[in-house]
């Protein structure tokens, strides 16, 4: 999940104004986190009152998906105005809300807690799903999710990144490397799909040397920049590790009286978590 909002607020400058290059300064001041960190923050945030709430039970499905829904409709009130999607905002707006089956990648850069919080694989798959058919019900929007959370996840258990890339090919085929793409890959229409953002974001990370790594790759190639580096990092975190310093200079811009962080820190200390924060 520190993966995720650090690949975001490296992102945030860039999704607008694309680079294609891996030479740039990891945090500028004008930098900020946007609707990926609000939502990945939102879900982790249910999660850990589902536990809470219920420490030595299976939460049912119902449970957690009524706080996913409170969760999000709560931080996406508290911080109006972080780019939103229009149908994610009339979501926001509405007072009867129903999921609009939306393809976006909106289901993919908010999962990751899901992964951490997972007992299983298919327990992974189960709360990927539930986090995104609340908004995402589209068939893709639940891919993206699952494949991403699933991504995560193994590399968390030790998966391997052939185990990731083959994991993945079972939502979505690609045969290409990033710098087959670098040159023409942009932000249009389908690269805010899941399916124009999950398997570029996984290649950013195959591709990878480290943590750091992996986040430049993803900006490198343009995009939806904030949300491919928000995937990227959350399964480079799970495979590599965050090293601190880079998650301290993050935590600047998520200094704002509000408690992202702190909500961070607490799911991150949940006893019923299958991994612990490296």
């Amino acid at each position: 999940m520190k993966g995720a909002i650090i690949g975001d607020i490296v992102g945030s400058i860039y999704e607008f104004h694309n680079i294609k290059e891996k030479d740039f300064p990891l945090f500028s001041r004008n930098c900020f986190f946007t609707d990926d960190t609000v939502m990945t923050v939102a879900v982790a945030a249910a999660l850990e009152t589902a536990a809470r709430k219920a420490p030595d039970e299976d939460v049912p499905d119902a449970v957690i998906s009524n706080w996913m829904l409170k969760m999000m409709r709560g931080y996406g009130r508290t911080y109006p105005d972080r780019g939103y999607g229009r149908g994610f905002q009339k979501w926001l707006d509405d007072r009867h809300p129903h999921p609009y089956y939306s393809s976006g990648n909106g289901s993919a850069m908010r999962v990751s807690p899901c992964a951490w919080f997972a007992r299983s694989l298919e327990d992974c798959e189960r709360l990927a799903k539930l986090s995104a058919e609340i908004t995402h019900n589209h068939p893709d929007g639940i891919c993206g999710a699952q494949a991403t959370a699933g991504a995560v996840y193994l590399a968390l258990h030790g998966g391997t990144g052939n185990d990731i890339m083959n994991y993945v090919s079972r939502y979505y085929g690609w045969d290409f490397c990033l710098d087959e793409i670098r040159p023409t890959y942009k932000f249009d229409h389908f690269a805010s799909t899941n399916e124009g953002t999950v398997p570029y974001a996984v290649q950013a990370f195959i591709e990878s040397e480290s943590f750091e790594d992996a986040i430049r790759n993803a900006i490198s190639i343009g995009g939806d920049s904030d949300t491919l580096a928000a995937i990227t990092g959350a399964i480079a975190e799970a495979y590599y590790g965050v090293p601190d310093d880079i998650w301290q200079q993050a935590k600047v811009f998520m200094d704002d009286g509000g408690g992202l962080a702190d909500t961070v820190e607490r799911f991150y200390d949940l006893p019923m978590l299958t991994a612990k924060s490296k």
